[in-house]
């Protein structure tokens, strides 16, 4: 009982916080009114208990947050030069990027970082394989596509350091992907001659995978290419 009230307890709050920041403004009222709200929200409709890791490094969760504004406030920065630059031909790309994490909050955090840096829009999240499917701006190749899987690879790996469970941890150090780990038991399901027990590829055929980025390097084949 302890560990549901506690799991429904986190998008709860959440609830109530997007309810507060979309009145802008921190007053009892909104407090009142956005638990209220956010307690019939999850009275009438189905909210999934988020699994907690039961870990949370202060430091690192810092290190998140002053790099997340680092980020915003440089490409902030590149959006405003790209507006006023002359004769600007816009190129863009669609890539995927396979997540290390099978934690939905890590997951969650993860698109949100990304989506809040300007430039940068999640246009879809695969649940069962942790990928997520980006629109970046101002891509001139498909050889800027592993520089800008690097930096979100990136941001996941500092939410992992900061509340990641130990089985992320893991994966962190071996740069494991879950679709990686999908498409290995699906090989070993058929060499074994039963169904396959995992989606083995991402939509449309890719396989685009990508390794560890705390070890400085991107391994991973980009079968999606960019679209530009």
């Amino acid at each position: 009982m302890r560990a549901r009230i506690l799991s429904g307890l986190v998008p709860f709050l959440g609830l109530v916080l997007l309810w507060m920041l979309l009145w802008g403004q921190f007053t009892w009222l909104a407090l009142i009114t956005g638990v209220l709200l956010a307690g019939l929200v999850s009275i009438t409709f189905y909210l999934p208990a988020v699994r907690l890791s039961g870990r949370l490094n202060p430091w690192y969760g810092l290190v998140f947050l002053v790099r997340l504004l680092v980020d915003i406030v440089r490409a902030s920065l590149q959006i405003a030069w790209i507006a006023l630059k002359p004769h600007y031909r816009p190129s863009n790309a669609i890539f995927a990027v396979p997540l290390r994490t099978r934690s939905d909050l890590v997951m969650v955090f993860t698109a949100e970082a990304i989506a809040l840096v300007p430039g940068s829009i999640v246009l879809d999240i695969d649940r069962d394989t942790a990928t997520l499917y980006l629109h970046a701006l101002n891509v001139q190749s498909a050889e800027d596509v592993p520089a800008l899987r690097k930096a979100v690879l990136a941001t996941e790996r500092r939410l992992i350091l900061a509340a990641g469970s130990a089985d992320d941890l893991e994966r962190l150090r071996t740069g494991a992907t879950v679709a990686g780990e999908l498409a290995a038991e699906a090989a070993r399901a058929a060499a074994a001659g039963e169904p396959g027990s995992g989606r083995a590829s991402e939509p449309g055929g890719g396989s685009a995978s990508a390794s560890g980025e705390d070890s400085g390097t991107d391994s991973g084949t980009d079968s999606e290419g960019a679209r530009t």
